[in-house]
């Protein structure tokens, strides 16, 4: 996903990690009755459909605690209970997988601390758009991993700097062996949701996602459509080629209103995000995928003020085509949060997030990405114990 954040210097997680087996059995229950082991898990014949709705995806890990993408973000949002953990996945120049929001490290690694590194340092067109920084792409794996990792946006969420150069950059393969461990540890399987970054772009650089992709999750058993792992991307043609490879179940990212996938622009395809969740649209989507993922702002629109609107018709629509709902990104910080729900002047405060959690969730979504897995648990088991 691609929204900025901001934390105030103050705030902790609503649970500590001592809560947190207290709250991954509160949050995981079904409304009425104590839920199975595969009910909570997702470890039943159906595969994601098992999972307990709504369900909590890890947004980056736990961003809104640990700098995003890394182990330590991974880890601690498994430890909160978070059902589903997100990674992002871009390529290095020899062709491995790694674990970054963009490929634009600059700002999540300590690369400009590097002086071997300096001549390295480029500006790019990606997707439209030309950026100044150091890419992946212009790193083997080896160079790649003398990096660390630090917090994205100091400035916000200046606790998360605590952690700064504490973790590499993960790649993909370690974070498949990382959920086998946890798995064999917690004894269930662990769930992930990845998306495949700029598709188009590495494509045309000699570095396309896709079959890289494919065979790591073969190689670790996550191709079947009944596998603990959801595929995602802002490019349909990503997905579409990735359903040829791979039974696994897939989300179609939607960005804002009047905006168009990277793909479609390249290929002149003339629809726009408008079309795509119109009932024909979906209907071409339930086609080849088994989800969407549309910004919160699809679901209900915000007015000129930032307050919510009416809800669309896009979760009943979506359900009529059998698609479930990932829809993006909830925040604890006043300044994400829809204005009803703020609360003081500080926009780095924590406002009435349970508020955004209950209207979000009274439309029908299935899940929702977080920042703060905590938070989001907490209100998923309120809202199904209504």
């Amino acid at each position: 996903m691609t929204e900025g954040e901001r934390m105030s210097p103050g705030r902790r997680t609503v649970l500590g990690a001592a809560g947190a087996a207290v709250l991954g059995t509160a949050a995981t229950g079904l409304a009425g009755a104590p839920a199975s082991a595969a009910q909570r898990h997702g470890d039943g014949q159906g595969g994601y459909r098992d999972l307990p709705v709504p369900y909590v995806i890890g947004h980056r890990g736990t961003a809104g605690y640990r700098p995003e993408h890394t182990l330590g973000s991974y880890q601690h949002a498994l430890d909160l209970g978070a059902h589903v953990i997100e990674q992002d996945l871009v390529p290095t120049k020899d062709g491995h997988l790694v674990c970054r929001h963009e490929n634009d490290i600059s700002a999540t690694t300590n690369v400009s601390d590097h002086p071997e590194f300096a001549s390295r340092k480029a500006t790019k067109t990606v997707d439209g758009v030309a950026i100044t920084g150091w890419f992946t792409e212009d790193f083997t794996l080896a160079e790649l991993k003398t990096l660390r990792a630090k917090e994205r946006i100091p400035g916000n969420r200046q606790h998360n700097t605590l952690y700064d150069g504490r973790w590499d950059v993960p790649t993909f393969e370690e974070v498949l062996r990382w959920a086998e461990e946890q798995g064999r540890r917690l004894g269930r399987r662990i769930w992930l949701h990845s998306e495949t970054k700029h598709p188009t772009y590495f494509r045309g650089i000699g570095l396309p996602l896709e079959n890289r992709v494919a065979t790591l999750l073969r190689r670790y058993g996550r191709h079947r459509a009944d596998a603990p792992h959801f595929l995602e991307s802002f490019e349909p043609s990503s997905i579409q080629r990735l359903s040829r490879l791979v039974d696994t179940p897939s989300v179609v990212l939607l960005s804002n209103a009047g905006t168009k996938p990277w793909d479609f622009v390249v290929a002149g395809d003339p629809r726009t995000v408008d079309d795509l969740v119109e009932p024909a649209g979906l209907k071409w989507i339930a086609s080849y995928a088994q989800g969407i993922g549309p910004t919160l702002d699809l679901i209900i629109p915000k007015d000129a003020s930032g307050r919510l609107t009416r809800p669309t018709t896009l979760v009943r629509d979506a359900h009529a085509q059998g698609l479930v709902l990932h829809p993006y990104t909830m925040r604890n910080e006043n300044t994400f949060l829809p204005a009803d729900f703020r609360r003081g002047t500080d926009p780095n405060a924590y406002g009435d997030a349970f508020g955004a959690f209950k209207t979000y969730f009274a439309t029908g979504i299935d899940a929702v990405f977080s920042d703060n897995a905590d938070t989001a648990l907490l209100a998923a088991a309120d809202f199904r114990r209504r």
